[in-house]
């Protein structure tokens, strides 16, 4: 299980969001994570290492590329957590 802070910090950042709604709609590599985001490759790189740290993406390698699937895992655990708040 990933700490919500973990989660929530990965979340807090509007490129990474963006980069995981992208993923809503299947599995892409870096450079198709990166298409229209104003950064460097290392910036996508150290933003993609977050999700990944955070369990939101899983990575796998594909012929030369890496891939990356979303991760729903964590997602369903953050919710839980949130939740919890809600009972009395």
């Amino acid at each position: 299980m990933t700490s919500p802070a973990l989660t929530f910090k990965a979340l807090a950042d509007p490129t990474r969001r963006r980069m995981l709604e992208r993923l809503r709609s299947g599995d892409l590599n870096a450079g198709e994570l990166a298409e229209g985001l104003p950064m460097t490759r290392a910036s996508v790189s150290h933003h993609l290492a977050l999700l990944k740290q955070a369990g939101l993406v899983r990575v796998r390698r594909q012929g030369q590329n890496l891939v990356y699937t979303l991760d729903t895992t964590v997602f369903q655990e953050a919710l839980q957590w949130m939740v919890g708040f809600l009972k009395p």
